[in-house]
């Protein structure tokens, strides 16, 4: 198997979660209608969504270095200066998830952006089915791109009137993992927040170390939000990235959920855990607050 087809922790975490029951999701007409991606599976009816009052939102294009990548954002409507969120998507695409979620940071008071780092392949990833079809794309995505990516959204936002000395960023699965890649390359950023971002990764030339190869770099207090039942991401992985962390007197802290898999904020998706779900968005704004990103 190629590097870029080969199944990464998260991707092992999100398809290897309990069978569950086909009642209570959409058709995947309706889904695709709705704005979800069929890569990721089922898409459960009763997701959760965001509305955009009191906030201005919408799509935008990011100047980069050999083009425009798309992005979303939302932000008050009121906020002269708001502070800036970057929302660091998971696999599968800039879908309506991804956006609830900038929405809902905009509603407490961010400029939240997410951009559409894997654009440059010219597929639109959130139409694409399977994750075998994913994979040579995502995984082909080098850091040094990403990183630069995720600094121009950053210059992007500051553009608009956002306020990027109060600047946080937030990630889900792979985005999860970017969020730790991002606090060990941009000394500006006050703080991130990784939910179940893998923290190794296999061989893969175009992705030179891994968050926990980059323990000693991190410039950033970084809070990892984990499912005790996670397939792909072992509690031995968590508490050796901790281990790495502290032995470099890294500001880091970490809370395992009992009983969640993979992707347990993910309202979209059967491996959604409501309680874990929402006590984790909790944290997340207790950190960015204690860190000077949300006031």
């Amino acid at each position: 198997m190629s590097v870029e087809a080969e199944p990464t922790s998260d991707v092992i975490g999100l398809t290897k979660v309990a069978p569950f029951s086909r009642r209570g999701f959409m058709t995947a007409s309706a889904a695709v209608t709705a704005g979800y991606t069929l890569a990721a599976g089922p898409v459960r009816a009763e997701v959760i969504t965001t509305d955009t009052s009191g906030l201005n939102a919408g799509d935008a294009k990011v100047k980069v270095a050999d083009g425009e990548m798309p992005a979303y954002f939302a932000r008050p409507a009121s906020a002269s200066n708001p502070p800036v969120v970057l929302v660091a998507m998971e696999i599968f695409g800039l879908h309506q998830y991804i956006k609830d979620v900038t929405r809902r940071l905009a509603k407490l008071g961010a400029f939240a952006v997410a951009p559409d780092y894997y654009f440059r392949k010219g597929v639109d990833l959130t139409k694409m089915a399977a994750i075998k079809d994913l994979l040579p794309i995502v995984n082909a995505k080098p850091d040094a791109e990403l990183l630069s990516d995720l600094d121009a959204t950053v210059a992007w936002a500051k553009s608009q009137g956002g306020d990027t000395s109060r600047l946080g960023i937030v990630g889900f699965c792979r985005g999860g993992r970017n969020v730790w890649e991002y606090a060990a390359h941009n000394g500006g950023l006050k703080a991130g927040v990784a939910f179940y971002g893998p923290l190794t990764d296999p061989p893969n030339p175009v992705w030179p170390k891994s968050p926990t190869q980059l323990a000693p770099e991190m410039k950033a207090p970084v809070l990892g939000l984990y499912g005790e039942a996670d397939t792909g991401i072992p509690i031995t992985s968590v508490e050796a990235m901790k281990t790495a962390l502290a032995e470099n007197k890294k500001t880091a802290e970490f809370k395992i959920y009992p009983g969640a898999p993979h992707g347990f904020h993910a309202d979209y998706r059967p491996s959604y855990r409501k309680d874990a779900a929402e006590d984790a968005w909790a944290q997340m704004q207790a950190w960015f607050k204690k860190y000077g990103v949300l006031s």
